[in-house]
């Protein structure tokens, strides 16, 4: 097969997933979790199985351990944080008219201050975020019931998750020895290698982008917590469980934080710069530590395109792309980076006489 071929095998590969995806994005989500859940588990269960287990046992294990630790989990701490959501969504409308009616009694101090030209330009940005923060408060509704996360939505999702991973874990082995015996033999040490650089960009990807977001949220949430902001649990939570999306936990987090912080411990402005460098430390440790290691390294792709994937597969296929988009972006990656070593080894980059007949004339 010719290069021009594989380029259009692969392209055409790549435009019917993609159709596919789109198709189905509306019951995807159980599928894609249990798929993630079953790639994360299958190392626990292989080691199982070295231990003498069958693999029918190894998975039961191994899942109803999992199954019991998140059970477990859930009902210790999720009525307290849903306390907190809750109470922060009621109070919230509250806290955004509190703002506004401290910014109205500084105006003079302000327009002092800034000029009235700037003091205007500030007011009218408040107001416009204020507008937007209570818009989506207003939007968030319809947008669980969009996802499935209704109450009939989050029953099927947690029944249908643990059946798909048990399921394919069960058969983990034998689908990747099915796929491996699809691979024409000519091609399958090179596309085994290709298949084995996406398996380390995917377990990065797992490893790396959960371990920024457990991190954050529970920084985040500990700190404000201890610092005594109201609510604090709860927007600590949601300013690092959204910091998979590059900058937008940190601005949630730091819009909501400082806003309560204001309303809550004024006159005592330390309060809330407590609360700023508390968002402006970590976002320094994040972005030039954890990132970079934990997510940018194992992935070896650009924070931009990241976003970028981030963005288009939200807006193509909503919160089941969200999930799927730094997965795709890193495999993504790989491919680009084989396709661009094929280039530079082609006729097409080397030339006829494979670069040795380069420029003779004279310097």
């Amino acid at each position: 097969m010719t290069l021009r071929n594989q380029v259009l095998v692969w392209v055409t590969f790549l435009v019917v997933l993609i159709l596919l995806l789109w198709l189905f994005r509306g019951i995807l989500l159980p599928f894609v979790v249990g798929a993630a859940l079953a790639y994360l588990l299958n190392p626990l269960v292989n080691q199982l199985q070295r231990w003498h287990f069958s693999r029918g046992w190894a998975t039961t294990v191994v899942l109803l351990s999992v199954i019991t630790i998140f059970l477990s989990l859930f009902f210790m701490l999720v009525p307290l944080i849903g306390q907190q959501i809750i109470g922060l969504i009621q109070r919230l409308p509250g806290y955004v008219s509190d703002l506004q009616a401290l910014i109205t009694k500084w105006s003079p101090e302000i327009n002092e201050w800034l000029g009235p030209e700037r003091a205007a330009q500030l007011q009218t940005s408040i107001s416009a975020m204020t507008t937007q923060v209570l818009g989506f408060i207003a939007a968030l509704p319809a947008e669980l019931v969009n996802i499935g996360l209704t109450g009939a939505g989050v029953i099927g999702f947690t029944l249908l998750t643990p059946v798909v991973a048990f399921y394919l874990l069960l058969d983990w082995e034998s689908m990747v020895r099915g796929l491996q015996a699809l691979i024409p033999p000519i091609y399958r040490p090179e596309i085994n290698g290709i298949l084995g650089d996406i398996d380390k960009s995917m377990a990065g990807v797992i490893r790396g982008q959960g371990g920024v977001l457990l991190i954050d949220a529970a920084f985040y949430a500990t700190a404000l917590s201890l610092i005594g902001l109201n609510f604090g649990l709860a927007v600590g939570l949601i300013g690092g469980l959204l910091s998979f999306i590059p900058f937008v936990g940190f601005a949630v987090g730091f819009a909501l934080s400082v806003g309560i912080a204001i309303v809550q411990f004024w006159p005592n402005y330390w309060m809330v710069v407590a609360v700023c460098a508390i968002f402006m430390g970590w976002q320094f440790v994040e972005g030039n530590i954890l990132y970079p290691k934990l997510v940018g390294s194992s992935i070896n792709i650009n924070p931009v395109w990241l976003m970028f994937a981030l963005l288009a597969f939200g807006a193509l296929f909503g919160f089941v792309g969200l999930l799927l988009a730094v997965p795709l972006a890193a495999i993504g990656g790989v491919l680009v980076r084989y396709g661009v070593s094929k280039y530079k080894a082609s006729t097409l980059y080397l030339g006829q006489n494979g670069g040795a007949g380069g420029d003779t004339s004279a310097p």
